[in-house]
């Protein structure tokens, strides 16, 4: 629910308002008040739109506060227009100042979510590796993986397929890439293919098996993340080699 009311069009709503609520409560005082302080104000406001909601919402509150400063607090009163070259400069200040905060805003929450996300995934790595060395069924290992494409990618669904291969399914590469036949598929603009897509399995050269992957439409699973999904397969690889040689050795 937070991200609903943070990020949805309510973030929006809340951006527009919030600077008219604040001036309407610094109203009684402008008589007292500096413009200067008022746009001061102002400011921690827009600040406060663009950190909790997103970079259009910081835009529009700059926007906003910029319109009802000239508003309320420049010469004429309740009206469109500015008359002193101060209050101008002031309301410009206030707009390209808001603006800008935004744009920082939205750029270090950007970063704050790269840093988690990529925690998150080497913790998902390293939890799989830890897993491939101490199971002592590969099934387990298999099973993990699985779920985790699942998150990872936000499958509908995901299998994984012993043996051989059958058919020609689009297949997701180790470079993150998928290929569909002989063609590339852009997966950043298109998602991945309507149809199941193929995993394969390797390790020391051996082929195991593939996960199918069954997409789910509309989402498009980030380059980072795919990495991850080819990594976390390799894990699968190796529990599976590190049977098989044991057997052997039996």
């Amino acid at each position: 629910m937070p991200h609903v009311l943070t990020r949805g069009p309510l973030a929006i709503l809340a951006a527009l308002a919030a600077p008219l609520a604040v001036c309407a409560i610094l109203l009684p005082f402008r008589n007292n008040i500096a413009n200067t302080n008022v746009a001061l104000i102002l400011v921690v406001v827009v600040v406060a739109a663009a950190a909790l909601g997103h970079r259009l919402a910081g835009a529009l509150a700059a926007v906003s506060a910029a319109v009802w400063f000239d508003f309320f607090f420049t010469r004429p009163y309740e009206h469109f227009s500015i008359t002193r070259s101060a209050d101008v400069t002031t309301a410009v200040l206030l707009l390209l100042v808001g603006l800008v905060v935004s744009e920082l805003a939205a750029r270090t929450r950007r970063l704050q979510v790269i840093a988690i996300t990529d925690a998150d995934y080497l913790a998902q790595i390293h939890h799989t590796a830890r897993l491939a060395q101490s199971a002592t069924s590969p099934t387990t290992v298999i099973a993990q993986v699985e779920a985790q494409l699942v998150g990872l990618l936000q499958l509908r669904a995901c299998r994984f397929e012993y043996g051989t291969l059958l058919g020609h399914p689009p297949r997701l590469e180790p470079d993150g890439s998928v290929v569909l036949g002989r063609r590339s598929w852009n997966v950043d603009h298109l998602g991945l293919p309507s149809e199941d897509v193929e995993l394969r399995v390797f390790s020391n050269g051996h082929y195991y098996g593939r996960f199918m992957l069954r997409p789910t439409p509309g989402i498009v699973p980030s380059l980072e993340a795919r990495l991850v999904a080819v990594t976390l397969a390799d894990q699968a690889g190796n529990a599976l080699d590190t049977r098989q040689s044991h057997a052997h050795t039996d």
